[in-house]
């Protein structure tokens, strides 16, 4: 099963950003990462949008499953 918060997480990582650098980038509040990542919420298409662009990946390999 696919996890947002998870993927989000590993592509945050890989890039060597805090939370706080990537809410930043993207016009989020560091809790807002957190959450996600956390499977607390989920963030809006706006901000897939956004994620997608930052990470320089295609929509199907934002949504690759890597478990």
């Amino acid at each position: 099963m696919f996890n947002v918060g998870a993927r989000i997480y590993e592509l945050r990582t890989e890039k060597g950003l805090s939370q706080a650098q990537l809410a930043k980038l993207i016009g989020v509040s560091q809790k807002a990462i957190d959450y996600w990542e956390r499977g607390i919420n989920e963030p809006k298409v706006g901000y897939i949008v956004l994620l997608v662009d930052l990470f320089d990946i295609s929509y199907d390999e934002f949504f690759e499953n890597t478990n």
